[in-house]
């Protein structure tokens, strides 16, 4: 048995731990865009169930998917996975009926601005547009990346085409692939279909449908086993501002089937199995009621409300938070950090500190 082979398998068994004893050597961040805090706990609003505010194409199917008597009900209707799985076994924090505060700290409420946060750490004025613009600031998986244990084991996939700009790809060094840019499929028939797929169901000019970019991340997570994997999906903000709340709640309910889909790959795999963290974020949240559920920003001031969960071998399962601290879109970046067992303040101090109670 050769070295290699044998620091491969050590590996692949979780031989080495973390600091502490941690377990978690991988984590997977996935974000879906605008997603409220309102139907991630409360389930379909019942304000925007109709076709008057909601537009919804099809009433009685919608109610039959989604409609429920208890908000309770509504909610495990709508993200089943993330109320068995994540909330049973992990955290939630962001359900602001219950006294547990999540929120951007930029003052801004859409999108450029809350990825920047997300994923660096901090706000910056500096970023006061969704233009196309490259990045100043180093995000937590460009810093990741630069460290030996994670070199060519970090990638993300993203929608969004100004996510390779959020993230300054050029710069970063680890593969973003975003927006309609073809996958380097390299021989691989399944990637070369789903950059076709993606191409060819286009129906916005900034992103395409969340499936393929989701899937073209399943199936590089299979072969090339990243260790800081990102996934950043749309549908969820590209509906509401279309006003369709049917495929609105329809766009949230496949990133919960995603969730489970790629939880079960992870489990099913040596290299991620009892060693993999997931957390998952939005970059902001959304007005309330009708017009104001369609929109965000700064004239806004309930956008600015978000929400997070957190599952994984070292996190206590405390389930959904009530009458907690607040926590804010900055604390995200160190938390990836910190359960990879890497201390990003020392790199940004001004960064969020990791979430609270992270670790058992």
């Amino acid at each position: 048995m050769t070295r290699r082979f044998l620091l491969q398998n050590l590996v692949a068994a979780g031989a080495f731990a973390q600091p502490g004893g941690r377990k978690t050597r991988n984590v997977f961040l996935v974000s879906t865009d605008g997603l409220r805090w309102q139907e991630v706990f409360r389930g379909a609003d019942p304000a925007l169930l109709n076709k008057e505010q909601g537009h919804v194409a099809d009433l009685p199917a919608l109610k039959a998917s989604y409609w429920r008597e208890s908000p309770t009900q509504r909610r495990a209707a709508l993200m089943p996975f993330l109320w068995s799985a994540i909330a049973r076994n992990g955290q939630l924090w962001g359900n602001r009926d219950l006294g547990s505060d999540a929120y951007v700290t930029n003052g801004k409420n859409f999108s450029y601005p809350g990825y920047n946060e997300l994923l660096t750490g901090a706000p910056d004025d500096r970023i006061d547009s969704n233009d196309k613009k490259p990045n100043p600031n180093i995000n937590v998986f460009e810093w990741l990346h630069r460290k030996p244990a994670f070199r060519d084991k970090v990638a993300a996939f993203a929608a969004w085409d100004c996510l390779p700009f959020i993230l300054n790809a050029p710069r970063a060094g680890f593969l973003v692939n975003g927006g309609y840019d073809p996958y380097p499929a390299a021989g691989n028939p399944h990637l070369s279909l789903l950059n076709r797929v993606k191409k060819e169901t286009a129906l916005w000019d900034a992103e395409p449908m969340d499936a393929p970019v989701y899937l073209t991340a399943l199936e590089h997570l299979r072969t090339k086993k990243p260790r800081a994997l990102y996934i950043s999906l749309g549908e969820t903000d590209e509906w509401a501002h279309e006003g369709r709340y049917d495929l609105y709640l329809q766009a949230a309910h496949r990133v919960d089937t995603y969730l489970k889909e790629l939880w079960e790959t992870a489990q099913s795999m040596p290299e991620y199995r009892d060693q993999t963290t997931l957390l998952v974020a939005v970059d902001h949240g959304r007005g309330e009621g009708s017009p104001a559920w369609r929109s965000h920003g700064a004239k806004l001031a309930e956008s600015k409300y978000v929400w997070f969960g957190v599952m994984g071998p070292d996190t206590p399962p405390l389930g959904e938070r009530g009458k907690a601290p607040p926590v804010t879109e900055s604390q995200v970046a160190a938390s990836v950090a910190a359960l990879l067992g890497e201390d990003y303040l020392q790199f940004r101090p001004q960064a969020g500190k990791p979430l609270p109670d992270l670790f058992r």
